[in-house]
């Protein structure tokens, strides 16, 4: 197969990935547009919503740890 070839079908492949990408996004747009959907994070089944106690010896760690 011709190298010219190849490159034409994945470059449409790709065109053609792009298209249903936008589409795609457009269609959300609208849907959050008129309000059917939410755009926040939804709590999941059985969580309390709060953030779990942790034991005082946890409490004063940095929050971060550095490189080596």
């Amino acid at each position: 197969m011709d190298k010219n070839v190849v490159i034409a079908i994945v470059l449409g492949a790709l065109v053609l990935i792009a298209g249903v990408q936008a589409f795609q996004l457009f269609t959300l747009k609208n849907k959050l547009a008129e309000g059917s959907l939410s755009a926040g994070a939804t709590p999941q089944a059985g969580s309390s919503g709060s953030s779990p106690q942790l034991p005082s010896s946890l409490q004063n760690l940095p929050s971060m740890v550095g490189g080596c």
